[in-house]
């Protein structure tokens, strides 16, 4: 890709972090188990993991997305910064954290049974913080000039205000008939632009629009013509994804080989931006929907089955006891 030709992605970039330990006791007064803390990993999530992958396709990559003054924030650009080109807009509120707690030992959920399996650590509860959410400040100068040049944009909304921007909205509309624009929605986001060529929902968040239908019938076409966007693509993780095209009104489902589907028990997360980043790309290339939806397809099972964000981390040991260091040996 040419100099001043990149992919833009718009969106609220989140900070994922995993907390992994052992849980070989219940609390006394509960029966939630104790995790003694072995490690903790963080990622970019949202738009800033999105942000990461195309970056690993060494394409250039601008991240438009709002930034705290705290914190967290703090670490999340410096999982960024040395990989994307960044605009910060501002961010009213804290950073958005997501926090899964997960371990492996016999007070985890199902340890005894598992234990001879696998030491994959169990997800044991998730922990959500921070509610920042982009204003409607004017865009700088710069967001402004990388949109007017980008060769394709995927908006990563995670409810966040990024993609319910004023000015956002109205550039993406300008630029819809000569750019491509892939639109990964949220449920408590804004509609699509009109014109987006692509918009990628989840299987769940489509029965919610669908008022939970989802089959062979004209209702993902009607939608597509309501939102007045190219193609409809619903992601249906190992089941591949059914498409709609607006234009014909032609639906298929494009199944995920059998040998390119990832082991049982997976992570997953992640992986519904690997699909929209993917075909984001391809579609910056001049193809169709129904091929990008190909290769987007295949781009996400090959992103679970490489381990997912694992790549995109960075893990800092914690401090532990004496009595738990020598359990830490399983962690190495």
């Amino acid at each position: 890709m040419a100099a001043g030709d990149p992919l833009v992605v718009i969106g609220d970039a989140l900070l994922d972090i995993d907390v992994e330990g052992r849980a070989d006791r219940c609390s006394p007064d509960t029966t939630a188990p104790v995790v003694d803390v072995a490690h903790r990993t963080f990622r970019p999530g949202g738009a800033g993991l999105a942000a990461r992958l195309a970056a690993a396709q060494e394409r250039e990559v601008v991240l438009i997305a709002g930034f705290a003054a705290d914190e967290a924030a703090a670490r999340l650009r410096g999982l960024l910064d040395s990989h994307v080109r960044v605009i910060a807009l501002p961010q009213r509120g804290s950073t958005v954290c997501k926090q899964r707690v997960r371990a492996i030992g016999p007070c985890a959920p199902n340890g005894h049974a598992r234990a001879r399996q696998s030491l994959r650590p169990i997800l044991i509860t998730r922990i959500d913080s921070g509610a920042g959410q982009v204003g409607a400040d004017l865009l700088p100068d710069e967001a402004v000039a990388v949109l007017a040049a980008a060769r394709a944009v995927l908006v990563s909304d995670y409810g966040g205000g990024a993609a319910a921007h004023p000015q956002i909205r109205g550039l993406l509309r300008a630029h819809a008939d000569h750019v491509p624009i892939v639109w990964d929605p949220h449920p408590r986001g804004p509609v699509p632009i009109p014109g987006a060529a692509l918009v990628t929902p989840n299987h769940a968040e489509a029965l919610t629009l669908l008022s939970g239908r989802l089959d062979d019938g004209p209702d993902l076409w009607r939608l597509a013509k309501g939102w007045a966007v190219g193609a409809i693509a619903v992601t249906l993780g190992t089941e591949g994804a059914l498409v709609c095209l607006r234009a014909s009104g032609k639906r298929l489902r494009i199944p995920l080989p059998s040998v390119a589907r990832a082991p049982d028990g997976a992570d997953t997360c992640g992986a519904g931006d690997s699909f929209a980043v993917a075909a984001a790309a391809r579609l910056a290339e001049g193809r169709g929907p129904e091929s990008a939806v190909r290769r987007a397809v295949l781009a996400a099972a090959e992103f679970v089955g490489s381990g997912a964000a694992a790549a995109f981390s960075e893990t800092e040991a914690a401090t532990v006891s004496g009595a738990s260091a020598a359990r830490d040996r399983l962690w190495t």
